[in-house]
């Protein structure tokens, strides 16, 4: 009979363990936003405070995740996955002991510093396993990890309504810092012979001079820099503010708001990121350049859902237009990462997304604490929203200028020329 080559199951299993740390990963930083009523009660603040709690975190991720990025390239990927999820679950920990806005902003902060080691190192390891047929789809796998963790954002909302605001944070604590001490056994780099890294320079430790150099020396890059950032724009503009004007827009409560502003969503983007990856794996099988277009295209069909969602009395409307933004959108998050590998060296990658991390997270920040601004000043926050699908529309249009830059692709397949050996029964 016949089974999968070791490196293969190494490949997918990698997968499989990552998908659930990207899963606390957006679960411990989301539910905040869903329990806006039990926190403001309990420590009593104004909208705009309430936003900067978000914004905070996401400015410190955004400053340190081109460093994070960094660590992952130089000290392998594994180590700092493993410590960060110890790191940050702990911290989550800690949040749900706070008692005044000063601890719980602070609290918010370092869990920014340790979340922000994750995305660049997980992204990059499973680059590192899966090249060509697979790239996209085994990333999608992962980021359904984040949509899922996203959507049970809501359980944060939902368990502070029969507890106390700090219960689900204690809870998803313990379980990250247990998870991370089950990580050191089992997750592991890709094997030197395989790395990433070919050709002469293969054995140097990168720096970080040359690889920010080696970077921005692509013009493709510094689009795929304003381009995901317009993204963070729209996304974080979603996420930290569709809760509360559902809540508000339609009278639910905070627990049904937050399933409802972000359970639907995140469920038509788990589909979106497992078909969305299925489908450019296959039609990208006549050109890498087709990963661009595929995405461009559905980053268009996304905008409008924004709009609909804002802009309706009927939450079953409203509820549509968040599947579609959700649908459409995902594809710019299976697809982020492999395209960056068409634009940049394979040495550099993590480097490179914790780069485009980084102003997404503080476009993020910034759109997140002008939603606050703008309720405390009685403008309506549905303003956010147009602005989101503005700048869907404009990241479309510059993400078709993106070019592949085969030079700087040093990757070669991995999963594809893997082969089955053959065991005797």
């Amino acid at each position: 009979m016949t089974r999968p080559s070791t490196s293969m199951t190494q490949a997918w299993l990698c997968v499989a363990l990552l998908w659930f740390v990207a899963c606390l990963n957006y679960l411990d930083r989301i539910m905040l936003t869903t329990m806006r009523s039990s926190i403001t009660e309990a420590i009593p603040m104004s909208d705009a405070q309430f936003g900067l709690l978000t914004s905070v975190f996401l400015w410190v991720y955004g400053a340190l995740s081109p460093f994070a990025g960094f660590l992952a390239d130089r000290f392998g990927r594994s180590r700092v996955i493993v410590g960060s999820l110890f790191a940050w679950s702990a911290i989550t920990w800690l949040t749900g002991h706070a008692k005044t806005f000063d601890q719980l902003l602070f609290a918010r902060a370092l869990m920014g510093i340790s979340e922000a080691c994750y995305i660049p190192a997980g992204m990059a390891l499973i680059m590192d396993y899966h090249r060509g047929p697979t790239r996209s789809l085994a990333n999608g796998i992962h980021v359904s990890g984040v949509f899922v963790g996203s959507g049970l954002g809501g359980l944060g909302g939902w368990l502070a309504e029969r507890h106390e605001w700090g219960y689900a944070f204690k809870l998803f604590g313990i379980v990250g810092v247990i998870y991370s001490v089950l990580l050191i056994f089992i997750l592991r780099d890709l094997s030197g012979e395989m790395s990433a890294a070919k050709g002469p320079m293969a054995g140097a430790k990168p720096g970080f001079i040359s690889a920010i150099k080696s970077l921005f020396s692509s013009g493709s890059f510094f689009i795929a820099l304003i381009y995901w950032g317009l993204l963070g724009l729209a996304g974080w503009g979603v996420n930290g503010w569709m809760p509360t004007y559902f809540k508000e827009q339609f009278n639910l409560s905070q627990g049904a708001a937050g399933f409802s502003a972000t359970g639907y969503l995140q469920a038509a983007a788990l589909v979106g990121v497992i078909v969305g990856g299925i489908l450019t794996d296959r039609w990208s099988r006549s050109g890498e350049r087709r990963r661009i277009t595929i995405t461009l295209i559905a980053i268009l069909l996304a905008a409008p859902g924004i709009l609909l969602a804002a802009n309706t009395g009927l939450i079953t409307v409203a509820v549509v237009g968040l599947m579609l933004y959700g649908l459409m959108r995902s594809l710019a998050d299976v697809n982020m990462m492999p395209i960056l590998c068409l634009v940049s060296d394979s040495r550099y990658r993590a480097t490179g997304y914790g780069i485009l991390n980084m102003f997404a997270c503080f476009v993020g920040g910034i759109t997140i604490y002008a939603g606050g601004a703008l309720r405390d000043a009685q403008v309506d926050v549905s303003r956010i929203f147009q602005l989101s699908a503005a700048g869907l529309i404009v990241a479309a249009v510059l993400l078709f200028f993106v070019k592949p830059n085969p030079s700087g692709n040093t990757d070669e397949p991995v999963i594809s020329s893997l082969k089955h050996t053959e065991i005797a029964s």
